[in-house]
């Protein structure tokens, strides 16, 4: 009850229309504004600029340069491994999927079938599998990488709500990752097929994909599919595959049998693009 009542004003919150207006004063080139913008949101939320490609917090001529900056050369080296962690952020939670449903935090579960918009057969490729929940803050990296090399098959815009992703609000609002707006992005490797889902927030203007670029600029409030199987859209471990313009989530699933997860790897430890997630079990 505690965090049901943490979260309530979420629920009364015009979140659509705020979403919308960060999203054009995020967007907005010139002007005065934007760098002193730019200048208190990095020093709020203490970004790193030392690991930006760009570190001049005057030169970016919009928020959204700013947010979705690259990094400098070797920031972020990639593991010798079978699967790298694909953003910068924190686990929210990973572990086991159990038939259909996934683990979003204590007393609150969600079904992998609503998670990608409803298609059971895609999601019964996951069942018994591995999820891995990863939560980018104000402060992280906002580009997302590969965790190993794929071609990509299909991707889907599923509308939806806009509440924030962040951990109280995962203990908060029962089956979020499913409820927000999001972008399932299904892809084809040497170790079997895998979904990438990024989800949106409250205050998230767009996602993009490198293959399409924005993919919910117009919000219409319906499931779009696109199909890439006839396409050779291949990407390797480590290359960027898209970006959140402001801060959000990402959610893996992969089959039974496919992942072992990193030790290391458990929920609130933070993470870097990169790193060691996890391997292919022996035998």
């Amino acid at each position: 009850m505690r965090h049901r009542l943490s979260v309530f004003h979420q629920y009364l919150l015009p979140k659509q229309a705020l979403t919308q207006l960060a999203g054009r004063l995020a967007s907005a080139q010139g002007g005065r504004l934007t760098p002193r913008l730019i200048r208190w949101f990095a020093k709020k939320y203490g970004v790193d600029m030392n690991e930006a490609h760009n570190p001049d917090l005057g030169s970016y001529a919009s928020f959204n340069d700013f947010f979705t900056r690259a990094l400098r050369e070797g920031a972020r080296p990639i593991a010798d491994a079978d699967f790298v962690c694909p953003v910068d952020g924190a686990i929210s939670q990973c572990g086991i999927i159990e038939h259909d449903q996934i683990f979003q935090a204590k007393g609150h579960r969600y079904s992998t079938t609503a998670l990608v918009g409803g298609d059971a057969q895609l999601a019964a490729s996951f069942d018994h599998g591995s999820f891995a929940t990863l939560y980018l803050s104000p402060r992280d990296y906002h580009r997302i990488h590969m965790p190993c090399d794929a071609k990509l098959q299909r991707m889907i815009y599923v509308p939806g709500a806009l509440f924030s992703v962040n951990p109280t609000t995962a203990r908060g609002v029962p089956g979020l990752f499913a409820r927000n707006e999001r972008v399932v992005c299904v892809f084809d490797s040497a170790f079997g097929p895998f979904v990438l889902v990024l989800v949106g927030a409250t205050i998230v203007g767009s996602m993009a994909t490198v293959w399409h670029g924005v993919v919910n600029a117009s919000r219409q409030g319906r499931i779009r599919e696109w199909d890439y199987r006839d396409q050779d859209i291949v990407l390797k471990k480590g290359e960027e595959m898209g970006r959140f313009l402001l801060g959000s989530t990402v959610v893996m699933l992969f089959p039974k049998g496919v992942l072992e997860f990193n030790p290391a790897w458990v929920a609130e430890r933070s993470i870097r693009m990169g790193e060691a997630m996890g391997v292919k079990p022996k035998g």
